[in-house]
């Protein structure tokens, strides 16, 4: 005897219930990972909207229905949130409550006492964009991210292709339809539902504890004020360079940087002015380096920069890009950035001491700093002088 769907929805309650409560203490609670918060929510938005239809063909029907329809809804936009959050921020708010909103108006205007699909093409149209939203940011990770992503971002397609051949039956045959019962309707989508649930909640734990790995390992190799590589990253990225350039006999020029009376801005305006003038030479330097560049703090106020094929008078021209966007800056908390100084050396054919070239650039900079500050000081010139 084929199950009726009331019955297969309060299954679907109790499936989703145990997936939520297994996936939050074992994994959410484990990893506090973006990715398995926002799963966590799908899931919950999922077993509320099922259990608001169990109302349906009630008096209760008139809120019920729509509330079921913007929960729905809403667990489609946090699986999105979710996926997106494995390689880049999750949506704004406003657009993950977008679909919810015009979806839960239009349900409420379609005469939801008495029709028990209000709202229906809308419900479909915007389950199926976001389910679509989400199986392409799965698509779109690195291949290695992990070995789980990929049936994940397969199981998402199959959904959404299934909520496009609902809308569009939906559409031409009507919810009472032969074809929209037989192939679409809610005991084929309890159903399914259902196993993609359990197909995703099962990757779902290996993707937040990548994320979660993911997020430490840049963490330990980014500086956390400025967003730039730290020092130790730096230094070993540097190196790994230099020795590639030496094998192809390739020049490059390395700059450190330090900006000028670093600490009176910190005395005179605060620790918050300093912070935000250590942002804004990193932004700086960011929007002026080629994606080739390698670019860290070094220290304190003193940052460092890798140039592969860069000249020294080339470097120095893009130091001077560097300041004067520094000083193009507004700063919100101090007056007036400071200015900063520069020193430059630059590699020759067969080199690859990376200790030796931060040496050069470093009395470079010290020259620069008793030279008056605000100027960059090429190592070679300081060799020149040393000669003669």
């Amino acid at each position: 005897m084929m199950l009726d769907t009331s019955t297969l929805r309060v299954a679907l309650a109790v499936v989703t219930l145990t997936l939520l409560g297994l996936f939050y203490f074992i994994t959410y609670r484990r990893t506090r990972s973006p990715f398995s918060g926002w799963w966590c929510s799908a899931l919950l938005l999922f077993l509320t909207g099922s259990a608001s239809y169990l109302l349906d063909g009630t008096e209760h029907q008139v809120w019920a229905n729509p509330l079921g329809n913007i929960l729905l809804v809403g667990g489609a936009g946090a699986m999105w949130a979710g996926a997106r959050s494995l390689r880049r921020p999750s949506p704004r708010l406003q657009y993950l409550l977008a679909g919810p909103v015009v979806t839960g108006v239009v349900s409420m205007l379609d005469h939801p006492a008495t029709n028990n699909w209000s709202g229906g093409p809308v419900l479909l149209g915007m389950m199926a964009l976001m389910l679509g939203l989400s199986s392409r940011e799965l698509f779109v990770l690195d291949v290695d991210y992990s070995r789980v992503h990929r049936p994940l971002a397969y199981g998402s397609g199959m959904l959404t292709l299934f909520y496009v051949g609902r809308l569009v039956a939906f559409l031409l045959d009507g919810p009472d339809g032969p074809v929209f019962e037989a192939y679409f309707g809610s005991v084929v989508t309890t159903l399914l539902t259902a196993m993609i649930l359990v197909l995703a909640s099962f990757t779902m734990a290996e993707l937040s504890y990548e994320q979660l790995t993911r997020d430490l390992r840049a963490r330990a190799t980014v500086d956390g004020l400025t967003g730039l590589l730290n020092r130790t990253a730096f230094v070993d990225l540097a190196a790994n360079e230099l020795r590639r350039l030496g094998g192809s006999r390739t020049n490059a020029a390395l700059v450190l940087a330090d900006l000028d009376h670093f600490k009176a801005v910190n005395d005179q305006y605060g620790h918050a002015a300093g912070d935000e003038a250590l942002q804004a030479f990193a932004a700086a330097c960011t929007t002026s380096v080629r994606s080739t560049d390698l670019v860290g703090r070094y220290g304190g106020e003193e940052f460092i920069l890798l140039l592969p094929g860069v000249s020294p008078e080339r470097a120095g021209e893009m130091a001077a890009t560097i300041s004067r966007r520094l000083q193009a800056a507004q700063p919100t908390v101090e007056a007036r950035l400071p200015t900063v100084s520069y020193g430059i050396a630059s590699t020759g054919p067969g080199r690859a001491d990376l200790t030796a070239l931060i040496a050069e650039a470093d009395a470079a900079l010290y020259r620069a700093k008793t030279e008056g500050r605000d100027r960059a000081v090429f190592a070679g010139s300081i060799k020149e002088e040393q000669t003669a």
